[in-house]
């Protein structure tokens, strides 16, 4: 009876994992389904399949291509979603090392302080933000990356607190008796165990900095295109949007996060449940 009851609710569970699955999936194919089709026949019939009336081929990605100059856009949120990902990991991790080490009163506010900047509202502070950034000369590709540090610090550093505290300390200190020093400690002994939260801050923090749009056009403004400022200028005058192209270079911006995602998914869950429960 209880064998029959299991099979019974993994089957439940299994259909209803497939539905919420095929939910979950379908925008990604009527986008790829849809980059196929000539401009003028997407709105007219969207969740059609092509064929050879409506089959496109390649031309609306090479459109989209030529258009919004997608090289120079692909490059600019690669160097800009790299570097600040590298920055983050580097630092936060860092940070919460430190701060789950060394037990001060200052320490524990920082703390506290990481994790507030959490629930704030990107919206409540984001025109004072730019003023700063104006101010400050780093309203450039190179001043975002210590934006998106800022930003990106809260839930990093909450994440690699959690796992530091499931490091025995006795590992550091061993190494300190054979002569290193604390950075030496961290790099090479630290570091290397927090690969598995590394690899999850990584993958969260790539996936919202290289689909980001606000942040890089309040900060850069259009003069440095990433991709999602430049997929905008596929709209034209009086409302008309180009949506063959539209659709092409969503599918383009989609792939590389969709292949670092698959490569690296298997550190998410073991990851997050670590930095979030361990210590």
């Amino acid at each position: 009876m209880n064998k029959t009851k299991t099979r019974v609710s993994d089957y439940i569970l299994y259909i209803i994992l497939s539905v919420l699955a095929i939910l979950f999936l379908s925008p990604i194919f009527i986008v790829l389904m849809n980059s196929f089709k000539g401009k003028f026949f997407i709105s007219d019939t969207p969740f059609a399949v092509p064929n050879s009336d409506t089959f496109a081929g390649l031309s609306n990605y090479t459109s989209g291509i030529t258009k919004i100059g997608f090289g120079s856009a692909f490059g600019m949120s690669l160097f800009i979603t790299v570097c600040s990902v590298a920055a983050i990991v580097l630092f936060t991790s860092m940070t919460a090392w430190y701060i789950t080490r060394v037990k001060t009163k200052f320490n524990s506010l920082l703390f506290y302080v990481f994790v507030f900047s959490m629930i704030v509202p990107f919206q409540m502070v984001m025109f004072t933000m730019t003023k700063v950034a104006n101010v400050l000369s780093i309203d450039n590709p190179i001043g975002i990356i210590l934006i998106y540090l800022g930003f990106g610090s809260g839930l990093s550093v909450f994440l690699f607190s959690g796992f530091v505290k499931s490091i025995p300390l006795e590992i550091e200190e061993a190494v300190m008796i054979d002569g290193c020093n604390p950075a030496q400690s961290f790099f090479k002994v630290v570091l290397p165990i927090l690969k598995p939260i590394a690899i999850t801050v990584a993958i969260l923090n790539v996936m919202w900095v290289w689909n980001d749009y606000l942040l890089p056009l309040l900060v850069i403004g259009t003069e440095y295109r990433t991709i999602p400022i430049a997929i905008q200028y596929l709209k034209g005058g009086y409302g008309s949007i180009d949506m063959g192209a539209m659709m092409a270079m969503l599918v383009l911006a989609i792939i590389p996060i969709v292949v670092f995602y698959l490569t690296c998914q298997k550190y998410i869950i073991e990851g997050v449940v670590a930095g979030a429960v361990k210590g």
